[in-house]
């Protein structure tokens, strides 16, 4: 009973972690499209938040190598989720602002919030694969 309640709990947060990567992938994709009028579909938001829920699904809470002598190389999964977490997450913070601050940033920064997103979950999703594969 007690390895279900375990399992069913790391599910909970795991799929929790998956909608605040849904809900950033909305934010992204809310900023990027009303300021790149080819964008500003539904379809477009729908997979800005289908890449945040797989990215911050596989690439939070990544199994990680054992920390000892034998295993002293960097492990490559483990610093790419961590670097698509923290460049996806800084991209939809300041996704976040334009929209509540109505900021009107020159178009450079839009597409950077927008390969800085797709950047970030890319990494995520690799490095969150990666992870599992080798576990």
């Amino acid at each position: 009973m007690r390895f279900r309640v375990r399992n069913t709990a790391h599910v909970f947060e795991r799929v929790g972690l998956a909608m605040a990567g849904a809900a950033c992938g909305l934010f992204v994709g809310a900023y990027v499209g009303s300021a790149i009028s080819a964008l500003t579909t539904q379809g477009f938001l729908l997979l800005m938040m289908v890449l945040g829920f797989a990215g911050f699904y596989l690439g939070i809470d990544t199994p990680q190598l054992p920390f000892d002598e034998a295993h002293s190389e960097i492990d490559a999964a483990e610093f790419l989720s961590a670097a698509g977490t923290l460049c996806a997450t800084l991209t939809a913070l300041a996704s976040v602002a334009v929209i509540v601050l109505r900021l009107d940033p020159h178009m450079a920064w839009t597409w950077l919030a927008l390969f800085g997103w797709v950047a970030g979950v890319a990494m995520q999703i690799v490095g969150g694969a990666k992870a599992r594969m080798r576990a």
